[in-house]
């Protein structure tokens, strides 16, 4: 993506959910490991990471222990590199407890003279491959991927699952880097799935050409390997690039600089075949298109649930009975505040290095991470889906979940210029499933598309299934999305708590009974109410966008918050961390009608944000041009937050009582 001037971004993102579940930490690791090599093969440099992370109920000492080996591998790998983790979520929910999902994203940085490809440039070019040695480890990741997980695949499936070494990565990145600022690189990729033959026939296949590959020339660390091995490893940190043979010589040089094995592996043809020899036989002689064609193309008729909430663009979310709960409002509050899916997350970002590359202005733990390009320049990053909704209604939960993220970035004044998206489903042969599958991607292209924000990259992980717990996921299209703030010195980048007593606070968006799918209805265990409903005008969504964007960048706005999982009644309690509010939602409401209590505080409408402001006149002037439903609710100040509701009910919860909820994970870990 173009960035400004010569400057432009390289955006991917991968999963490595099934090494993650087998070995958690080295799963999560050369996750992290492969999709910065993914980035570094583009000739960026990679400057954030973003991550992903589902799994089943921390109740459950085998989900616990996923749970803590995946944020170490990650911290372990990230930390390491040099590439600062700003940004991420963690969801849990029973049906990923035998098949949790570890997705990563991760943005780099380059010159626009630097991009470099896949594409094979020339016959008569050198193929080098650089980097760590190849071993047994990894031996089959590909197709192991694609398997069902069971009881068993801990102990079976381990030497599927790729070591990672991240001194060497560091190595690898800034050689690669020099290589490619020199002009010596015409082509590179990552060896990720599929090893050496996988990136090499990619290469070749995608210039046309043809590959003469050498074996005997690739360094080893496993004795006695077979040709097989060594075509299919997955050993992680290397990389192959396609050279002039006049200058394999001086990339040779940069390799050894950096301690790296290095070696002049192959030769680019015209002949359009993938020859590899081995102790002077020839073992592979096949058309290279044969090897680099792909699948073939797989169609399933997709079959729409007989049960369950189901809707498109055009018809009613299925709602059902409100249910009667015994709780007062502000245990109902302090419960969801405590909630797994809710609660800070500290205890992850918290090993986490944000400062390192000394770009991030906002830190992990906000809405969105923002990381300075130059003095004028920052980039807002934000990632996540909401799974409840879209097992619910996958059209309307993943257009809201790419909704929500663009909100998270104009709460920090950020335009959004690109998302990605990793879209992780079970077995696509079962007809449900390919239902969901199918309208998940129509929700997330119908709302990019009237968000204008084009979707730039992503991957698709199927067969997420656990023959344990005879169950597949729920279907979980994460999103990652990257926006640009111009002239970010020129206004405040508001926090996501309240800052200034006196401070008027305002809601922007609709709110409607919209429970379905919700956290709050979860924790208690009720499966009724409607999934909220993106508006059915999509040019409403751009302007609400634009509207909050806009307002931000006034400079009047001291706090900004979207409004998502447990609805206003939590995002209030999290804005009230250091001081309180004086909240009145009397006539907040579709159309100015009357909800009732629970569904005003707890629905997760889309398209809401709250922003608190000394100018009030100034911001709800900006919203007003917009044409934006907007209602002044309240007042910052105090050491409590009172949220009136009508008809004499309000909640009042001490600051000291929000924040001990609030964090339940960090004392659940200790």
């Amino acid at each position: 993506m173009r960035l400004k001037d010569d400057l432009v971004l390289a955006i991917g993102m991968e999963s490595h959910n099934h090494p993650s579940y087998v070995d958690p930490y080295n799963g999560a690791a050369t996750g992290v490991g492969g999709i910065v090599r993914d980035i570094l093969s583009m000739g960026a440099r990679p400057i954030a990471l973003m991550d992903l992370l589902y799994f089943g109920m921390p109740d459950q000492p085998k989900n616990l222990y996923l749970f803590e080996h995946v944020v170490e591998g990650i911290a372990g790998y990230g930390n390491c590199i040099g590439v600062p983790v700003v940004r991420g979520e963690t969801f849990f929910e029973d049906a990923y407890s035998g098949n949790p999902l570890v997705n990563v994203v991760c943005v780099g940085l380059a010159h626009e003279k630097n991009i470099v490809t896949a594409t094979a440039q020339r016959a008569g070019d050198a193929l080098i491959l650089m980097g760590s040695t190849t071993g047994r480890d990894g031996l089959g990741g590909a197709s192991f991927a694609s398997r069902d997980l069971s009881e068993e695949s801990e102990s079976e499936d381990r030497s599927s699952v790729q070591i990672g070494d991240p001194f060497t990565e560091k190595l690898v990145i800034e050689a690669v880097l020099e290589a490619i600022d020199a002009g010596y690189v015409l082509a590179c990729r990552d060896l990720g799935a599929a090893g050496l033959v996988g990136a090499s026939a990619e290469m070749g296949a995608k210039g046309d050409l043809g590959l003469h590959i050498d074996l005997d020339r690739v360094p080893l660390r496993g004795s006695k390997m077979t040709p097989y091995e060594i075509l299919i490893a997955e050993s992680q940190e290397r990389m192959v690039l396609e050279v002039d043979p006049a200058d394999a010589e001086a990339v040779l040089a940069i390799a050894e600089k950096y301690d790296l094995n290095c070696s002049v592996i192959g030769e680019f043809t015209d002949d359009g075949q993938y020859l590899v020899t081995f102790k002077g036989a020839v073992v592979v002689d096949l058309p290279i298109n044969f090897i680099s064609g792909g699948a073939p193309e797989f169609e399933s008729e997709p079959e729409k649930p007989e049960s369950g909430s189901v809707s498109g663009p055009e018809s009613g979310s299925m709602g059902g009975d409100n249910p009667e709960i015994a709780d007062d409002l502000k245990t109902r509050v302090l419960k969801l505040m405590a909630s797994p899916n809710i609660t800070s997350k500290e205890w992850v970002y918290r090993q986490y290095d944000h400062e390192v590359q000394i770009r991030t202005i906002v830190k992990p733990g906000d809405d969105a991470g923002v990381l300075r390009i130059d003095d004028e320049t920052a980039l807002a990053l934000s990632c996540g889906c909401n799974p409840a909704h879209i097992t619910r209604d996958p059209y309307r939960g993943s257009a809201g979940s790419v909704l929500e993220n663009a909100m998270n970035l104009a709460c920090k004044g950020a335009r959004p210029i690109a998302l990605v998206n990793c879209l992780n489903f079970g077995d696509p042969e079962d007809s449900e499933i390919y239902w969901q599958f199918a309208e998940s991607v129509r929700g997330i292209g119908d709302m990019a598309r009237a968000l204008q924000v084009p979707v730039v990259g992503g991957n698709v992980s199927f067969y997420n299934e656990s023959d344990e717990f005879k169950t597949a996921i729920p279907p979980t299209p994460s999103i990652g999305m990257i926006g640009i703030i111009e002239n970010y010195q020129t206004h405040q980048i508001p926090g996501p708590g309240f800052a200034d007593a006196g401070d008027t606070i305002i809601l922007v968006g609709t709110t409607a009974d919209e429970l379905g799918g919700g956290e709050y209805y979860s924790i208690y265990g009720c499966a009724g109410g409607s999934v909220p409903a993106s508006p059915s005008d999509p040019s409403d969504s751009q302007r609400t966008i634009d509207a909050v964007r806009a307002a931000v960048c006034t400079g009047r706005v001291t706090s900004a918050h979207d409004v998502s999982n447990g609805g206003l009644a939590v995002a209030l309690s999290e804005m009230a961390q250091e001081i309180g509010a004086d909240i009145d939602l009397t006539g907040v409401g579709v159309a100015g009608g009357a909800l009732r209590a629970d569904a005003l505080l707890f629905s997760e409408s889309h398209g809401r944000a709250i922003l608190a402001t000394p100018d009030p006149e100034a911001v709800t002037s900006v919203l007003q041009v917009h044409d934006i439903p907007h209602h002044v609710i309240g007042t910052v100040g105090g050491d409590e937050l009172k949220i009136a509701v009508g008809g004499g009910e309000a909640v009042c919860c001490r600051l000291s009582e929000i924040s001990q909820a609030n964090r339940g994970i960090t004392r659940m870990m200790r």
